[in-house]
Order: C-alpha cells, then sequence, then structure tokens
C-alpha cells in the first residue's frame, strides 16, 4: 500500500482507496443479494461464487440463458488465474525479503530467480497437503508473525517521520494506473465472500447494518490506508514494493522483520494454494480414473512448479501485483457482480428501479471497471518489460 500511495500522492491516495474500498464492499453487497436472490428463485440452500453466475443466467433473460456454462467456466477461470497469480506474488514477495537479509549478512549479490528455485521443494512438500484442517494451525502462526513483524515494521515507519508538507498530495495521471491495480489487489476479496456467507451459522448477519461484511471490510481498509499513508509518508520516492524492505539493513530488528514476513507469507501459501486447486481439480479428477489420488499430487506439483516458473519469469514484485489487480481483480470484484445483478433482476418487476438507475449505476461500475483493467494492465506490462 505505500507504493500504492507512492503512485497516487498522500491525499490523493488515501481519499482514493477509501474510494475503492466503498466500491468494492457495495460489489459484494450486490453480489449477495443476488445470491440471495436466486437461491429463492432456485430453492437451493446456497451457491458460490460462479454457481451465482451459472444461475443468474438460467432463469435471466432468454437471449443469454445459453451463456450459463460460458459465466461459470469464465469466472472460474478467473478466480484460478487470481489465485494462481497471488501464489506468484507470494513467491516473487518471500524470495525478495529472504535475499535482502541473506546478501546483507553473507556479503553476497545472488540472484533472486536463485532463491524462488531453492523455494520450490519446500513448496511442493507444503502443497501436498490435501485437507485444510491441516493448513489451519499454520495460518495461526503466520497470524502471530504477520502481527510482529508489522508492529516492528510501524516502529521505523513512524520514527522520526519527516515534514509531511514535503510529500506530494498528487503524483501524476500516468501513475494512477498502477495505484489502481496495487489497491484494488489489497483491499479485494471476493473469491472468499461467498463461501463464508455460505459456512456462516447466521448468514443473514453478513449484509446489513453494521454487519460482518460492512464492518469487516472499514477495518481492512483503514488499516490499508493507515499503513499506506504513515509509510509514504514516512520514505516518499524511496518506498519500495513492500514496505518490509524499507527499514534500515543494518540493524537485527529489521532484518528479523523480514525473516517474520516471509516465513508468514510461506506459511500461508498453501491456504492461498488450495482454492485454485480445488477448481482445477474438481475439472479434471474425471480423466484419471481409478489413479485419482496420484493423480492429484502429480497436479499439485505440476501447479507449484508452474507458479516458480511464472515468478521466475516476473520477478518484479511493484508492476507485477499491480497486473494481478487489474487483470483479475477489476473484473471480478467489479465488472462481474454487475452483470450477475443486472442479468438477476432484468426480468423482475421494476427490478431496475425508478428511471433504469440500477442499470446505469452497474454501467458506470463496470465502465470504471474495465478503465482500471485496460490502463492498468497496459502499465503495468510496461513497468515489467522496462525492468527486464
Amino acid at each position: 500500500m505505500p507504493m500504492a500511495f507512492r503512485n497516487a500522492g498522500l491525499t490523493f491516495g488515501l481519499f482514493a482507496t477509501f474510494f475503492i474500498g466503498a466500491v468494492c464492499t457495495y460489489c459484494v453487497h450486490i453480489l449477495v443479494k443476488s445470491s440471495h436472490v436466486l437461491c429463492r428463485r432456485l430453492q437451493t440452500p446456497s451457491l458460490g461464487f460462479a454457481d451465482v453466475a451459472e444461475a443468474a443466467f438460467l432463469v435471466g433473460p432468454e437471449p443469454v440463458q445459453k451463456y450459463a456454462r460460458l459465466a461459470k467456466a469464465t469466472i472460474n477461470s478467473f478466480l484460478v488465474i487470481d489465485l494462481v497469480g497471488c501464489c506468484c506474488v507470494y513467491i516473487v514477495f518471500i524470495s525478495t525479503n529472504l535475499k535482502e537479509v541473506v546478501d546483507y549478512y553473507t556479503e553476497t549479490d545472488k540472484d533472486l530467480r536463485m532463491y524462488m528455485a531453492m523455494l520450490l521443494p519446500l513448496l511442493i512438500i507444503f502443497s501436498l497437503v490435501r485437507n485444510l484442517k491441516y493448513l489451519a494451525p499454520f495460518s495461526m502462526v503466520a497470524n502471530i508473525l504477520i502481527a510482529t513483524g508489522m508492529g516492528i515494521t510501524f516502529y521505523y515507519i513512524l520514527y522520526d517521520l519527516p515534514t509531511i508538507s514535503d510529500v506530494p498530495n498528487f503524483a501524476s495521471w500516468s501513475q494512477l494506473p498502477m495505484f489502481f491495480g496495487t489497491a484494488i489487489f489489497a483491499l479485494e476479496g471476493i473469491g472468499v465472500v461467498m463461501p463464508l456467507e455460505n459456512n456462516m451459522k447466521t448468514p443473514s448477519h453478513f449484509v446489513g447494518c453494521p454487519g460482518v461484511l460492512n464492518t469487516g471490510m472499514f477495518v481492512v481498509v483503514l488499516l490499508y490506508s493507515t499503513v499506506g499513508f504513515f509509510g509514504y509518508w514516512r520514505y516518499g520516492e524511496n518506498t519500495k514494493a513492500s514496505i518490509t524492505l524499507n527499514p534500515p539493513q543494518n540493524e537485527i530488528l529489521s532484518q528479523s522483520a523480514k525473516i517474520m514476513i516471509a516465513i508468514a507469507i510461506f506459511l500461508t501459501y498453501g491456504l492461498q494454494f488450495y482454492v485454485p486447486m480445488e477448481i482445477i481439480w474438481k475439472n479434471t479428477k474425471q480423466y484419471f480414473g481409478s489413479r485419482r489420488l496420484l493423480g492429484e499430487y502429480l497436479l499439485r506439483i505440476l501447479l507449484v512448479i508452474f507458479t516458480v516458473c511464472v515468478a521466475i519469469a516476473i520477478p518484479n514484485l511493484g508492476p507485477f501485483i499491480s497486473l494481478v489487480g487489474a487483470v483479475c481483480l477489476s473484473t471480478l470484484g467489479l465488472m462481474f457482480p454487475s452483470v450477475i445483478e443486472l442479468v438477476t433482476i432484468w426480468e423482475l418487476e421494476n427490478g431496475l428501479g425508478k428511471w433504469n438507475w440500477r442499470l446505469w449505476k452497474n454501467i458506470a461500475i463496470i465502465a470504471f471497471g474495465v478503465l482500471g483493467f485496460v490502463t492498468g494492465t497496459y502499465v503495468s506490462i510496461q513497468e515489467i518489460l522496462e525492468a527486464k
């Protein structure tokens, strides 16, 4: 987020982060409400994200009904690309932090890609855990490490802050696509929304006022805004792609924070890897016949190797994060929920509202998503190519 603020400016970044957070939250609301409408119409207890899209098209206007399976496949594809992309970002993040520490104490300058290759055997072993229950303890340890590491990082951020007037309030129009991609990567988590709501003891508490969704998103946006605002204020134009890379290298405390957060991200790789693997396996297991267990393990190993190869090919953390955010999360988080709502309410009586306000509102969100997708993708790819 401090890198996102560097591409937006201090004041503009603060307001834009809250704006994007509000839009993302609203899109989750319309997705969940569309799911409730469709569950009632189809008399089914719950639906996943891709299932909501398929159901919306199945019961929607007749011209779009034939695209129901395509809608489901499209969302599943983007979910896989998004989550696999996040796994690749994790690998770059872990390797970058480890390189900073190891190179400093060994007085060497090894290629970042070597650290990624060294992670491969450990990631393969970790990815072979098939039961989500066994991944939960690793997540708990990761939470503790993240909290401790970020506490240490904040100590360095808040120590000796420069004059705030020296930090620009607005960067430039050309840098805003990078801000959009990075911010939406941090804030958007629509892939976990439907499983979360479907598994709640009282799903009615998820939406509403204040509700689990509004409360959770407010806390998340507030935390990210705080880290972004103070991180950029402290380091200005020297802000790096990960704020953990900014504190001084010659202090054990700051180096320990990098190690803690690198280990924490490594421990959460299994959870991030679990969802795309589940989607891929569900759609390919029939091809393995009686050797399904062997096939699943083989597929897991190949997917891990693929994520490491992509990370090695694109080792530039900042533009990589922005690219994943622009390509996947602007579609999943902004465009698809709006399309699903339009298809769901199109034939309902007064579904579009007075003066068709829901139609114009969703067109505006889709246009915003398309703008972020096109500009963010273009600028991110340009930055990646220039860095090579």
